[in-house]
């Protein structure tokens, strides 16, 4: 087994779109996005979707295909990535893949258990009165519905929250009885690389790239995207924070900090997801040494 994916992983605004694509260069392959935002076409600055630039240079699986109005989950992302990565072989023994999406990841790497599909008029019901009556709704009602789920633990990540209780109100069953623990087996190697910097280091990132996107344009992006405010792939941060200051609820100076600091409270619990997997090897931003880690572990010999 000779073919491998090398995966790039991390928080936010630590520097893995410039490194993934120096990579694919570097061994003249493609890369696999595993972020949950950038595959919408809708969507472009406030997700740091790579620049039309980058795009022309590194072909990118799970960019811009899919819209707003799909709806995708982990399973589904496994599906594509399997796809793809077979797609890439055909060409090259050496796959790239990038993004901040830890399930998404876990899911390409050990498989997901399949969840029925949900009625639309559900979640869209369950997204509304998030929206409207917060974190601690749905703590509650998940607590109600689905408390062998709650038991777990898992109350900070709404999203989770929603799908859990989605699952249980179309299906009568709690979300964990779908879930198994057994892990697939791919045919082909898996080197995980975690890129980390300094906190002081990247939250400065994460605040001078917010600026950024809001110089560039990230208001008009979200004003232009208004009516659709109440779909999932909206309840994003970047996006939600300027929905608020357009339905008035909020100054633009609070709604760039909100993002700020919504943006580095992402970046914890992505910290967080992936410091739980211990095959993960971590490293700076920096090309040469991943190269030289690579170089030990036979990739592309």
């Amino acid at each position: 087994m000779n073919k491998t994916c090398i995966i790039i992983c991390g928080p936010t605004a630590v520097g893995k779109t410039s490194v993934a694509i120096s990579l694919a260069k570097y061994f003249s392959t493609r890369i696999i996005s595993a972020d949950s935002r950038q595959c919408f076409n809708e969507l472009n600055i406030g997700v740091a979707k790579p620049s039309a630039q980058q795009l022309s240079e590194v072909h990118h699986f799970f960019i811009n295909s899919h819209s707003i109005h799909d709806s995708i989950s982990a399973a589904d992302f496994e599906t594509y990535a399997l796809s793809s990565i077979e797609n890439i072989f055909k060409k090259n023994d050496t796959a790239v893949m990038v993004g901040g999406t830890g399930l998404y990841i876990k899911a390409f790497c050990e498989g997901m258990d399949e969840i029925p599909v949900i009625e639309q008029s559900i979640r869209n019901k369950i997204i509304a009165n998030y929206k409207n009556n917060g974190i601690d709704w749905l703590r509650g009602q998940v607590k109600e519905h689905d408390k062998k789920y709650f038991d777990k633990g898992e109350t900070g990540n709404p999203q989770r929250m929603m799908r859990a209780l989605e699952v249980k109100l179309s299906t009568g069953e709690s979300i964990t009885s779908f879930q198994t623990l057994s892990k697939k087996q791919r045919e082909f190697n898996i080197i995980k690389i975690g890129l980390e910097l300094p906190r002081p280091e990247l939250y400065q990132h994460i605040n001078d790239r917010v600026d950024m996107m809001i110089n560039i344009g990230l208001l008009k992006e979200v004003e232009s995207l208004l009516e659709f405010q109440q779909l999932n792939a909206l309840q994003t941060v970047g996006y939600k924070e300027l929905f608020d200051l357009l339905n008035g609820k909020q100054s633009l100076g609070k709604a760039i900090e909100l993002i700020k600091q919504n943006t580095r409270n992402y970046a914890k619990r992505q910290m967080t997801w992936f410091r739980k997997d211990p095959t993960i090897k971590w490293m700076k931003p920096d090309l040469n040494k991943l190269l030289e880690y690579l170089k030990g572990c036979n990739v592309g010999m």
